[in-house]
């Protein structure tokens, strides 16, 4: 069964951790905690900080298995994210292993990572939330597993140019929808936050920042378009997210 960890969970057992976990959660830390203070993300690198971050690890990402440790792990973090901090998020690793890592395209993970989201949802028993829109093309759509609405991320090593969303191994982070209730458009801070994020990627990515990165709920955001971006402007017409078609065929089978 997939283990959730806290920081301080990790670090009496890091040495016994299988080389990748260990080599995967080092290289986040070293990112996200840079001494230069250069991490684009400032809610992510204050929740690492502050210890409020949680972490899981999944094997090949091709694999069924990866798609059920990772519902195990959600399962597991909507049970304790309200308890863990204000920056909360949980931050799954997946095992990439060379070929995977050295012999796929950016293109080629964005599928990937829309196939295991769609394998996710479908092994989650919980039911949609009311207040969530069940149409990914609407601005109030987000992924949502056990009831709770998440904002998802996403990295992989093998965007270059944006290198916000570059990671030497496939990376999913989910943010819990509320952690945003005082960090949005409407607020003063959120809004201090968005300058200061924007301010931090134009350093970071040699690529501006993607046209996609818009607030939750504003008229024109998707909020799927930004769960996965490629190096360049690009973004699909549709979302590859199936979740309501296949509960559709499910009840006319």
């Amino acid at each position: 069964m997939a283990e959730l960890y806290s920081a301080d969970e990790i670090k009496p057992l890091f040495k016994g951790l299988p080389e990748w976990q260990q080599n995967a959660y080092s290289q986040f830390a070293n990112m996200i905690a840079d001494e230069g203070n250069t991490y684009p993300c400032v809610p992510g690198r204050m929740g690492f900080l502050s210890g409020h971050l949680r972490y899981g690890f999944t094997c090949d990402p091709h694999t069924q298995a990866s798609a059920e440790d990772m519902a195990e792990l959600l399962s597991q973090y909507g049970l304790v994210s309200r308890d863990t901090g204000h920056y909360a998020s949980l931050v799954v690793f997946c095992e990439t292993p060379d070929d995977l890592r050295n012999n796929t395209t950016v293109e080629q993970y964005q599928s990937l990572f829309w196939e295991m989201l769609n394998r996710v949802s479908s092994l989650d028993e919980a039911s949609w939330p009311d207040h969530i829109s069940t149409d990914p093309h609407e601005a109030t759509w987000e992924f949502c597993f056990g009831g709770e609405p998440y904002f998802c991320f996403c990295a992989t090593p093998a965007h270059e140019l944006r290198a916000s969303r570059h990671f030497p191994y496939l990376m999913f982070a989910f943010q819990p929808r509320w952690v945003f209730e005082s960090i949005n458009d409407n607020t003063p801070l959120g809004r201090k936050m968005k300058t200061l994020i924007r301010k931090r990627l134009e350093a970071y990515d040699a690529v501006p920042a993607h046209p996609s990165l818009m607030w939750y709920g504003q008229q024109d955001n998707l909020e799927w378009k930004q769960y996965f971006l490629p190096d360049d402007e690009q973004a699909p017409s549709k979302c590859p997210f199936m979740r309501m078609k296949q509960a559709i065929s499910k009840l006319t089978k």
